[in-house]
């Protein structure tokens, strides 16, 4: 077994770490180990700010999302609809008109002949 050394903290301090501690490790010694190593590998300060949290890169996201959102339907209300109406009204005004078939030509002068 490994000797132990002692460490002052403040008790609102302690009692902080002793909470976390129970909730995430199985001892208060893995805790301090893992926070530690976690600032060693990463190469960062507890003291410096890591940017924008979640909530706030979430709530910019939404609101470029709502934007994209209003901006195609923009599109599609103002420019899609109007022009395939346009496109449709063009295709049904181009179909062949239908004509009889002539299969042999008559003499109105003659008589019908009758089957």
């Amino acid at each position: 077994m490994e000797p132990f050394k002692n460490i002052r903290f403040k008790k609102e301090t302690a009692e902080r770490f002793q909470e976390f501690s129970r909730t995430h490790f199985k001892t208060h010694t893995e805790a301090l180990s893992t926070m530690l190593d976690f600032f060693f590998f990463n190469e960062i300060s507890p003291k410096e700010r890591l940017g924008p949290t979640g909530r706030k890169i979430e709530n910019s996201l939404k609101k470029r999302t709502n934007a994209i959102i209003a901006i195609m339907k923009n599109v599609e209300k103002n420019k899609a609809n109007p022009t395939l109406a346009i496109l449709q009204s063009l295709l049904e005004e181009n179909e062949p008109k239908k004509k009889p078939l002539i299969l042999e030509k008559r003499d109105p002068t003659l008589p019908e002949k009758k089957l």
